[in-house]
């Protein structure tokens, strides 16, 4: 079972505010009003992927104590990957100065939920024993897919990275208890980027791989889709690990939106205050996102050791 010993999210100190309100022709103030978001942060020309999910995985590995001995395994969590081929996670091994260990890297994929699947992925790897150590990123560069004639959809993403390492233990406390999730096929087209994969080509021309590479949403049927369903996947995950919402003393939920945060929160009433709300201050960071609110909780207190 796997015991939770470094996770770190990449400075959002390194990273320049992302201009909103003056860029786009709004009022000062109009994305908080709007949108409930005061500030996020752009990954810069020369930053990519995996030079962030590296950064964040150095502090990680550092706060392990893991020394000179290497994880077992790199796996890679991202919503978006920085290219089709290789893995990012190929690309943030090579980061790491670990090009020639032959360290087995890998993605997940899941969109939003990315780093989630991997740390089942690597909850799973561990409990059957093939690996003891277990180096998990996510990083997203929102911004690189934003439209900017898409007020409403650019307003609300924001760029970081997060790491964990996860080791063995003999404490059976310690661990993953359960794990819940659900895929709904029927509501594809609520959010796209139809570039980067074998959908469009070169064929197609310039401009249609120029609008397939702008990710785009229902922002709404997205809200819609997921409250319906939410509170049956967090009933499934509670029931596997046999505990009640009562007992939890911290909710990390992903950073979708100030409404899509404020129902996780009406979820765990009376005492919602459990769920951790950084949209303000990040934006939805993708599948960096849930990660970033891990390392907020245990750096605050937030979340602690049992």
């Amino acid at each position: 079972m796997p015991l939770w010993d470094g996770v770190v999210t990449d400075p959002n100190t390194n990273l320049p505010p992302l201009p909103m309100d003056h860029e786009q022709g709004f009022a000062p103030g109009w994305t908080e009003r709007q949108f409930g978001i005061a500030v996020r942060h752009v990954a810069g020309s020369d930053e990519t992927t995996s030079m962030m999910a590296a950064s964040a995985a150095r502090e990680a590995l550092a706060k392990a104590g893991w020394g000179e001995k290497l994880p077992d395994v790199i796996i890679g969590g991202c919503g978006v990957m920085e290219q089709p081929i290789p893995s990012t996670a190929a690309l943030v091994q090579y980061h790491l100065g670990l090009g020639y260990s032959g360290v087995p890297s890998f993605d997940v994929n899941q969109t939003c939920l990315s780093f989630m699947a991997a740390l089942d992925v690597a909850a799973m790897g561990i409990a059957c024993g093939r690996w003891k150590r277990v180096l998990l990123f996510a990083s997203d560069i929102a911004s690189a897919g934003l439209n900017p004639n898409d007020p409403k959809t650019r307003a609300i993403f924001g760029d970081g990275a997060a790491a964990l390492a996860i080791e063995a233990s003999d404490d059976q406390q310690q661990g993953l208890y359960g794990s819940a999730s659900v895929t709904y096929g029927a509501h594809h087209g609520l959010a796209q980027l139809r570039a980067g994969g074998t959908r469009l080509r070169i064929e197609e021309g310039f401009e249609a791989l120029k609008e397939g590479a702008y990710f785009k949403m229902d922002a709404f049927g997205i809200f819609k889709a997921s409250a319906k369903t939410l509170p049956g996947v967090i009933d499934k995950a509670l029931a596997q690990a046999n505990i009640t919402r009562d007992e939890l003393s911290c909710v990390v939920c992903h950073q979708a939106s100030a409404p899509g945060v404020e129902h996780v929160r009406r979820l765990f009433t009376p005492r919602s205050e459990r769920v951790i709300n950084i949209f303000a201050t990040t934006g939805n960071q993708i599948a960096a996102s849930i990660p970033t609110v891990l390392a907020h909780a245990l750096t605050t207190g937030a979340g602690q050791a049992g």
